[in-house]
């Protein structure tokens, strides 16, 4: 069992940044790649960010490619999902989700651990 919580949301201006937290207990974090995923109302739950267990890779929607960045530090049980130039439609529940093995999934049906959720509000 991978037990995650979620912190670090808020209302912020687009153009703005905001850092989000997802922190770990139960099991050794690095057996796990790590996803960030975020869903809007009456929408699916997409894929935002993902990292490799040991770190060494990340994966990038094509929404956000070059505005977040995802990392990780496995002594300390966090992934981080940092985000810059927000813009409204960035706006929705970030889910932060761990997967047993080395790559993160792109679906989210393929994570087995998802953390409450942690709201994104980006103002026009």
């Amino acid at each position: 069992q991978v037990q995650l919580v979620e912190s670090g949301g808020g209302l912020v201006q687009a153009g703005g940044s905001l850092r989000l937290s997802c922190a770990a207990s139960g099991r050794t974090f690095s057996h796990y790649a790590m996803g960030w995923f975020r869903q809007a109302p009456g929408k699916e739950r997409d894929f935002v960010a993902g990292v490799t267990r040991l770190g060494g890779g990340t994966y990038y929607a094509d929404s956000v490619k070059g505005r977040f960045t995802i990392s990780r530090d496995n002594a300390k049980n966090t992934v981080i999902l940092r985000m810059n130039s927000l813009k409204p439609e960035d706006t929705a529940v970030y889910y932060c989700g761990a997967v047993e093995g080395r790559y993160p999934p792109r679906v989210a049906n393929s994570y087995g651990y998802w953390g409450q959720g942690t709201q994104v509000t980006v103002s026009a």
